[in-house]
């Protein structure tokens, strides 16, 4: 499923217009963006939990060349499904 796709399936579900519910989904999706962005974890009980991580600095290998390089610490996103997005899974 895409943006469009969902934008259309939450307007069916709901009595709000395709317009409102893009604007709803720019809203969640930018709110999301900052909020990992500032190192905060944001949780939406039983469907996931999104936090920033961080990666330590680690050797790697260049795959073309074989040569050894090291590959700089930087910061991740980790999902965490919740308990209702793993039982759908299940199903």
């Amino acid at each position: 499923m895409n943006r469009t796709e969902l934008i259309s399936a939450v307007a069916a579900k709901t009595d709000l217009g395709i317009g409102q519910v893009d604007t709803v989904i720019a809203a969640l999706q930018s709110t999301l963006i900052e909020t990992v962005a500032k190192g905060e974890k944001l949780t939406l009980p039983g469907l996931f939990t999104v936090e920033r991580t961080e990666r330590a600095e680690r050797k790697g290998r260049n795959p073309r060349t074989g040569e050894p390089l090291v590959i700089p610490a930087q910061f991740a996103v980790k999902i965490t499904p919740g308990s209702a997005l793993r039982a759908a899974v299940r199903d």
